[in-house]
């Protein structure tokens, strides 16, 4: 064991591993015996392992196997992976088309996490990377994504954080937010209106995977004279275009 290991992770993860390849399951008392671990230390992880998902017991045999979480996880590690794929090409028609610079991004609780960004060369210098987190309320991409959710879900969810200013821009009340998501609902876009940063709007839509699950979202950047209010309609539509082409190449290549 590595000087720098922690234990008890040490020994959950040799328990995941050894159920990973006993399509069957095992007892307590197996794993004990294959994993040299005294019975209290393998059964004290597996309650843990079991409460958040990630190991399910089988009440006849007492047996235990690998939950539908890894499943969750996977899909979404494997779903980010191949949609990057799939999007590029069609964020750089956007880039092209408009002269902006285009993210793409999955929503993590309450921000967004970007999954992929193209610049148009000399763009305004934007703070984003791959990668980076932002939060969601205060932008296009995370407004398009909260959307999904029901208005008490999205209180829910931002009741765990401060609605901080960023700019003058920046909505801070609840309810001026809820009003803003239910038109992005609505509309099926939503704008950031120099929320995040001075002199720069977005616009951005959802993707959606076969189930007709939102999990991503595109977002195009520039400054105000390149995004200015009055062509909201027109630059929305290619947006939504864009969402809709990559939503069919990213479910044609995975089904």
């Amino acid at each position: 064991m590595s000087q720098n290991s922690v234990q008890s992770i040490e020994r959950a993860f040799e328990i995941i591993e050894a159920l990973a390849v006993e399509p069957k399951g095992l007892s307590i008392t197996q794993l004990s015996q294959k994993l040299s671990l005294h019975k209290t230390t393998v059964h004290r992880i597996l309650q843990t392992l079991l409460n958040r998902g990630y190991v399910q017991k089988d009440p006849q045999t007492l047996r235990y196997k690998l939950g539908v979480k890894f499943v969750e996880i996977s899909s979404l590690y494997l779903n980010n992976i191949e949609l990057r794929t799939e999007a590029h090409p069609f964020l750089r028609e956007l880039v092209a088309m408009l002269n902006v610079t285009v993210h793409l991004a999955i929503l993590d609780g309450c921000d967004v996490v970007y999954i992929d960004k193209i610049e148009q060369v000399n763009s305004i210098r934007l703070y984003s990377s791959i990668g980076k987190r932002v939060p969601a309320y205060c932008t296009a991409l995370g407004k398009v994504m909260l959307s999904k959710f029901s208005d008490q879900e999205v209180e829910k969810i931002l009741s765990t954080i401060s609605l901080q200013s960023y700019t003058q821009n920046t909505i801070t009340n609840i309810e001026k937010l809820l009003d803003e998501i239910r038109s992005v609902r609505d509309r099926g876009f939503a704008v950031d209106n120099e929320e995040l940063q001075e002199g720069v709007r977005c616009i951005a839509a959802p993707i959606y995977d076969y189930r007709g699950e939102m999990i991503a979202a595109i977002s195009i950047s520039a400054p105000v004279s390149v995004l200015p209010p009055h062509k909201d309609e027109e630059n929305a539509q290619k947006v939504v275009e864009t969402a809709k082409e990559t939503c069919q190449e990213f479910c044609v290549s995975i089904s």
